[in-house]
């Protein structure tokens, strides 16, 4: 009398078993497509920053090689007046032109200056300052994660402000009370929406993953985070212990 329900009990079983590795299965696919795409913006975004200092570097070389024929002329025509004034205006050229932020961070200082670049080279006003100590307890290769991430949102968003006007990105990164202080905040156009007491990416399904790495990281190092969303401007604020 017992054999039905041993039966149904094993079908039962095996039938939960069955939705339960479907289930693995199907969240399994879901992480490896999410992590794709991650990966595959992250490879984007890395091409751009790289076109655009291959692209600063072909300018230098053009702009070079006329000044260089341009102080050539002068000489030769014995216009030392003028070849004064044309370094003057060279030299004050060269002081506009040098945002390189310099944080006393190696690895900071090139994901800093790439994303910068990259953010210039789309004609966004950026304000950035950022001084970090010599000795971090926190993980290099995290921070520049959190920072990484942090500017790639700040220029998408931007690049969703109709007005071009209105662009504008600050940064501002140094120790505040034991606490290494991250302050980013940009333009924006659509207030982002909310979901589970996080931000979510205006860019669809799959693509918060950036937002996510964040959080993680944060939470990793014990630090703390805040998000802001007033018209007009995204804030993020992140403290991370010293």
């Amino acid at each position: 009398m017992g054999y039905p329900w041993l039966i149904i009990a094993l079908s039962v079983a095996l039938m939960t078993g069955a939705v339960y590795l479907l289930i693995r299965r199907g969240i399994s696919r879901l992480a490896d497509k999410r992590i794709a795409g991650y990966q595959k913006d992250l490879l984007s975004k890395h091409y751009d920053e790289v076109q655009n200092i291959y692209q600063i570097m072909r300018g230098w070389r053009h702009d070079y090689h006329n000044h260089i024929q341009t102080m050539k002329a002068h000489l030769a025509l014995n216009q030392l007046n003028e070849m004064n004034d044309y370094l003057d205006m060279l030299d004050n050229d060269l002081q506009m032109i040098d945002t390189v932020i310099k944080t006393g961070n190696i690895r900071l200082d090139a994901i800093l200056n790439s994303k910068l670049s990259l953010i210039a080279s789309r004609k966004i006003r950026v304000n950035a300052k950022a001084q970090v100590p010599a000795k971090l307890t926190v993980n290099e290769v995290d921070l520049c994660v959190i920072i990484g991430n942090l500017l790639d949102n700040s220029l998408e968003s931007c690049e969703k402000v109709p007005d071009a006007e209105g662009r504008f990105i600050r940064i501002y990164i140094g120790a505040l009370k034991e606490q290494l202080y991250i302050s980013v905040a940009n333009s924006t156009g659509k207030p982002r929406k909310m979901g589970h007491s996080e931000y979510l990416s205006t860019k669809g399904s799959g693509h918060g993953f950036g937002l996510s790495r964040i959080d993680a990281l944060v939470n990793k190092h014990g630090g703390y985070l805040n998000r802001q969303n007033e018209p007009g401007v995204f804030a993020t604020e992140i403290m991370l212990p010293l």
